[in-house]
């Protein structure tokens, strides 16, 4: 009977498989068409872009209109084509008995898919054909092409209002300046006599041409040079125009006339004219608002190097600018600092208060003021258009604070604060295409937030927005992408880390502002409001949710994000039930905090990027094995620990983070994850360790290796598997601790991996490792707990790039701790702590030139405070912690007296109760 009905069954559905056969046909084919319209859309998206900087003031709102909506075509193409992909993916491998099977249970499940596919390209051609239309009709791609001016098919750029003023700022109005300004005079007047360039750099804004301005105007600059010549470079420039330029204001300084034919002559005569002039004088240079890396190499032989003390100011956004002289030039560096909160008063007060209250602030508006201050994070050029938009306004308390509560209005209704807009916007005009997005992403994070750059290159490379470099990782060319930004002056680095790099990093409120209004020039992203409402329409690509409020059904009903970040706890108000909504099926990026799993997640077959920290302890479900494409998979501050085996089928996953992770279902799989290159914590305390150990060195491509609760047994075969991995950055073991302390961590390294930079032993050490002096490229070793008998800095003074030591629980022989003269270099931080053996701190003059942080913590048999103290020339923070109640007695105001230079001391007895400074 059943044989009968399954033959029913097929004998129905036989024409119906037909259908669906040649629908599929029919849809591998509009696909592949609809792709490569893709590529030209995309293509064109990018040459539209460039010639929209270049031209933006002339182009019209139908042509924005226009552009903007061949680029809710491209949104819709890319949907389409992950559809498809999607629907591949549900389709059995085998087209036979499979596909009959799958037509038998859900046969108009599968038509409906393949319809509504063919159904939507259909849509896209036909809107792709109407947008074509309009276009011939408003002749946009004519005006596209027109309106050029310059030999280089740009607009030259005029210098704008704000920038010109800057020219001409009574020196009262000047504020915070002083310092900078020494150090530029001193380099001007002083110093060698070869041609040497300085660069002042700093975000727009910032005072760069302000600041030069007032060193030229200093009475010993102007006496000691016989010549000085101030050029306007900006983004678009000919060199043939600057050359004349510069013989002009030449001639007109000797009060003569310039040759007839100089606007006949070419570029080499403009440079022997102007050379043959600079040959026998002492001269400045000033090169104001340079952008190209290039320009050097243009403009350097017309500036020739006389050695009369000569000298090229450039003030230029772009810190690579500055690289660009160095290979033929003496060169010296000054980056402006935004103002601090004082000076930013200061300057606020003297433009806002200026014909009311002689440049003072009533004590009723000052906290009004440090709230519109603090808006401008310290940029000059924000304090004075704001300041001077104020002091035309009423001073009350009610007017400021209904100002400082629509402040982002005002940026968009002033003439003078659209300026500050449009100056910040030509660094985000002069980026690289392939950089604008990247830029673009900060605004996903929320006001004042400090991202940390790990996190979002990840979030970049999930995008898409890294390309391929040879013989580099995705995170190495993201890093550059970062580096290049924060050299441009467009993002800010908040902390930095031990060896120099981002720790955080942000973007100031001026930046912020104008990535917002470009979110909704390109539909980039949709970022909530405290009330939940937005006012960016149509397609929505991405969503980051940084309000509590409830309202938020517009956001969850969007179809077409493909990263959603949440910052906030409401993750109950977005996953209904515990269940991702379907309509982000095509999510990339998902990065939030979340109480549990979503139960749903093994649809989302796209994602490439999940975070989710700060949920409870539960189980990592086993359908994240189908989320194929994952490339990070965070799990910090959670309670997971249990991995499923399934995670094993994530061959493309590259970061695997966690606090306590167990891989005890991966013993035999493990090794599958070649692509790995951050896995960290590791719990290794379980009788399967042996294996996972074994399968690790399967992952040659690992650059972040954090492991905890190694196992004395497990010494050998660990470090074998770590001899696999020579692309090895960071190394942190960590030994099991048992009722009786930590277990002895036995590490054999021959084939050192020598690019490592980290490494933090934690666990009871033997001897000295051999193998440790070797690492030539550390910048940071810690070892905690190792007990070691022997002194264990003369085996590590050799490590010439240390730049953190941090030694805890030694056993000193000696009883005398000495730096020697020559030791540690470039060392910044050091500490040293937990051993009662060490009586006595020596630090030799000439020793530990570069440290900056001090500590010694829990040494309680010292007699007397580290000798040496006052050699620390760059110390800025020194703390004694826990020392003898005996020691706290003797410290003498000689002890004090070598610490008075350090801007930071804290000393604590026994209690941990800071023991009051002198000086306080």
């Amino acid at each position: 009977m059943a044989e009968i009905a399954v033959s029913f069954a097929i004998d129905k559905l036989l024409p119906l498989l037909s259908v669906q056969v040649n629908l599929l046909t029919g849809v591998h084919k509009e696909f592949a068409d609809i792709k490569e319209e893709l590529e030209s859309i995309q293509a064109f998206l990018k040459d539209a872009d460039k010639r929209a900087a270049a031209q933006a003031p002339n182009i019209s709102e139908m042509e924005k209109i226009w552009v903007k909506q061949v680029r809710e075509v491209a949104f819709r193409i890319e949907d389409i084509v992950d559809e498809y992909l999607l629907s591949l993916e549900h389709q059995p491998q085998d087209p036979g008995c499979a596909a009959l099977l799958q037509m038998i249970t859900h046969p108009f499940k599968t038509l409906k898919q393949h319809h509504q596919i063919a159904s939507e390209i259909q849509d896209i051609k036909s809107l792709m054909c109407g947008i074509k239309e309009r276009s011939k009709s408003y002749d946009f791609k004519l005006s596209f092409e027109q309106g050029s001016s310059s030999s280089n098919g740009i607009q030259k750029s005029k210098l704008h209002p704000l920038r010109e003023a800057a020219l001409y700022i009574d020196e009262a109005d000047v504020v915070g300046f002083e310092a900078p300004k020494k150090v530029l005079i001193d380099w001007m007047v002083k110093g060698r006599k070869e041609r040497t360039v300085i660069s002042v750099v700093g975000m727009a804004g910032q005072g760069k041409t302000t600041l030069v301005k007032k060193v030229l105007e200093n009475k010993d600059v102007i006496a000691h040079f016989d010549c000085l010549v101030w050029i306007t470079v900006s983004q678009t420039y000919d060199v043939k125009d600057l050359l004349r330029d510069m013989l002009l204001k030449i001639y007109k300084q000797k009060e003569e006339n310039p040759p007839q034919n100089i606007n006949q002559m070419d570029q080499r005569s403009l440079t022997d004219e102007v050379r043959n002039y600079l040959q026998q004088k002492r001269y400045v240079v000033v090169l104001d608002d340079v952008w190209s890396v290039q320009f050097w190499d243009e403009i350097e032989l017309a500036v020739i190097d006389n050695e009369s003390g000569s000298r090229i100011l450039i003030t230029t956004r772009n810190l690579n600018v500055v690289g660009s002289c160095k290979k033929s030039s003496f060169t010296e560096l000054l980056e402006l600092q935004p103002l601090t909160q004082e000076q930013s008063l200061e300057l606020f007060n003297k433009k806002a208060f200026k014909f009311d209250y002689g440049g003072c602030c009533p004590k009723e508006l000052s906290c009004i003021a440090v709230e519109i201050v603090n808006k401008c994070k310290g940029l000059p050029l924000a304090l004075v258009a704001i300041g001077g938009l104020l002091s035309t306004r009423a001073k009350t308390e009610f007017e400021l604070q209904r100002f400082r509560e629509n402040l982002s209005l005002e940026l968009k209704k002033d003439t003078n604060l659209i300026g500050i807009k449009e100056i910040v916007a030509l660094s985000y005009d002069d980026l690289p295409y392939y950089l604008k997005s990247c830029l673009l992403y900060f605004g996903m994070y929320p006001e004042d937030y400090q991202v940390k750059p790990n996190r979002v290159i990840r979030h970049w490379i999930a995008e898409g927005f890294v390309k391929e470099e040879r013989g580099k990782t995705l995170e190495e060319v993201a890093d550059g992408y970062l580096t290049e930004l924060i050299h441009r002056s467009l993002v800010q680095v908040s902390s930095i880390r031990k060896d120099g790099k981002a720790k955080g990093c942000c973007v100031h409120d001026q930046i912020r502002e104008m990535i917002l209004e470009k979110f909704e020039d390109l539909n980039f992203c949709r970022q909530t409001s405290e009330d939940g409402k937005s006012s960016l329409s149509g397609i929505i690509r991405r969503l980051s949710i940084t309000t509590t409020s409830n309202d938020l059904t517009p956001c969850i009903e969007s179809s077409h994000v493909r990263s959603l970040l949440v910052f906030t706890n409401i993750e109950s108000k977005l996953f209904s039930g515990n269940r991702i909504p379907k309509n982000y099926r095509l999510l990339r990026v998902l990065d939030c905090k979340s109480a549990l799993v979503p139960e749903n997640l093994g649809s989302f077959i796209h994602l490439k990027y999940l975070s989710l920290r700060f949920i409870g302890e539960c189980k990592i479900l086993k359908y994240i094995g189908k989320l194929h494409s994952l490339e990070t998979l965070d799990l910090k501050a959670t309670g997971v620990g249990d991995l499923p085996k399934e995670i094993s089928k994530l061959i493309k996953l590259r970061h695997l983070i966690g606090s306590r992770l167990s891989l005890i279902q991966l013993e035999d799989g493990i090794g599958e994850l070649t692509s790995l290159q951050t896995l960290r914590y590791v719990n290794l305390d379980s009788d399967g360790a042996e294996k996972i150990i074994k399968g690790l060195g399967k992952l040659n491509q690992m650059r972040d290796l954090r492991l905890i609760t190694v196992r004395r047994e497990h010494g050998t075969i660990l470090s074998s598997s770590i001899n696999e991995m020579q692309h090895l950055e960071i190394l942190v073991v960590g030994s099991r601790c048992g009722d009786e302390g930590y277990e002895i961590i036995d590490l054999d390294l021959i084939s050192l991996p020598t690019k490592l930079r980290k490494l933090r032993l934690i666990g009871i050490l033997q001897k000295f490792p051999e193998w440790i002096p070797k690492l030539q490229n550390l910048v940071e070793l810690r070892l905690w707990n190792s007990n070691l008998p022997e002194d264990p800095f003369k085996s590590v003074i050799c490590l010439q790039n240390l730049l953190s030591l941090n030694i805890r629980h030694c056993a000193y022989k000696d009883l005398c701790l000495h730096f020697e003269v020559g030791w540690f270099q470039k060392l910044k931080k050091l500490n040293v702590g937990y051993t009662k053996e060490l009586r006595e701190v020596i630090i030799d003059k000439g020793a530990l030139l570069s440290l900056k942080k001090l500590k010694f913590d829990r040494l309680l048999g010292l007699e007397n405070i580290p000798t040496g103290i006052q050699h620390l020339e760059k110390l800025e923070v020194l703390r004694i912690s826990y020392i003898s109640d005996e020691l706290v007695q003797n410290i003498s105001t000689e002890d004090w007296n070598s610490m008075q230079h350090v801007p930071l001391v804290q000393i604590s007895g026994s209690d941990g109760i800071l023991i009051p400074h002198p000086r306080s």
